[in-house]
């Protein structure tokens, strides 16, 4: 598989400011020099506990938020160095499928109209065909012609999510971010979810980055994983080597707080103490040594580096 996208040393840093001149104070180190590729085809997927910056990458990636510095190759493209109206045309290529499906959504216009409106903005079909490929990717993801003059507010939130994903689709993009795709729907829709991404993936030729805290969801849907903590890509591997050999220490306590469907089968527990540092004040070195039960002195002193140990699998650990 060619690549498609390479993300190198993104950073994105809030400033904190305050005091009478307002002056920046401080930063959140929401993304703090993260890399990874993904491949033509490819379903990558992005683990981590809340607030770790999975949202905040997927952003930057797209240039929803501007990143503070890095690289964004998008098919040999430096996406930081394009111009509004370059990355504006860039956009077609790339689409991003939101957590929150009625939030997403404006309430104010049709169903037809919201997965209509990319095609409105980039102005690159007639009206007639516009017509045509709304009323093919409404079929597409599972909905039926006579609702597209409905609200919003009429669907559930899996009929929303499939509206979400219509919107997405349409414009026939090369990579779809899903944030949480499937995290504000019932346990019961969200595998109707997932088949569906992994049905249009085959029919559109996509590329996919799937943003989860569902450990299980990633699991079934991913090729490739990377997990994230405090802002930095800690471990990256195939989907078989990071569930069956994970590396780093808080990869395997993510792993071991997974539910196994058996409530017979009993796993070995990787409990954690203490408390996520802040992103504002990072910790000296590696920034998970605070809570790692394997830290060595070298640990509080030299942050990683994210190095292959084998067979694709990058790890940034001192112990490895």
């Amino acid at each position: 598989m060619n690549e498609l996208l390479h993300v190198r040393h993104l950073k994105k840093f809030f400033p904190l400011r305050g005091g009478f001149l307002n002056r920046v104070k401080g930063y959140v180190h929401a993304v703090n020099d993260v890399g990874f590729t993904v491949k033509k085809g490819e379903t990558f997927g992005i683990v981590g506990e809340s607030g770790c910056g999975k949202t905040t990458l997927a952003r930057a990636i797209l240039r929803l938020i501007e990143p503070t510095d890095g690289e964004i190759l998008f098919e040999g493209k430096d996406l930081c160095h394009l111009d509004p109206e370059e990355m504006r045309s860039m956009r077609r290529e790339m689409q991003i499928i939101f957590q929150d499906p009625f939030a997403s959504l404006n309430p104010r216009m049709t169903i037809e109209y919201i997965i209509r409106e990319p095609l409105e903005a980039h102005t690159i079909v007639s009206g007639a065909e516009k017509r045509e490929l709304v009323a093919d990717i409404i079929e597409k993801v599972g909905l039926r012609q006579d609702q597209k003059s409905k609200y919003p507010v009429e669907f559930s939130g899996g009929q929303r999510q499939r509206v979400g994903i219509a919107r997405a689709l349409v414009m026939n993009p090369k990579l779809v971010i899903g944030d949480e795709p499937v995290s504000a729907l019932d346990v019961s829709i969200r595998a109707q979810i997932i088949n569906l991404l992994e049905k249009l993936k085959e029919d559109f030729d996509l590329s996919y980055i799937i943003i989860s805290h569902d450990l299980t969801m990633v699991e079934h849907i991913s090729g490739r994983v990377g997990v994230m903590y405090l802002g930095k890509m800690v471990e990256i591997a195939s989907c078989f080597d990071l569930y069956e050999n994970p590396l780093h220490p808080y990869t395997k306590a993510l792993l071991s707080a997974t539910p196994l469907p058996n409530p017979r089968l009993k796993k070995e527990r990787f409990i954690l103490e203490g408390d996520v540092p802040s992103p504002i004040n990072l910790p000296p070195g590696c920034f998970f040594h605070p809570r790692c039960p394997v830290r060595k002195s070298i640990c509080t002193e030299v942050y990683p580096d994210l190095v292959d140990v084998g067979d694709e699998h990058l790890v940034a650990c001192h112990g490895i």
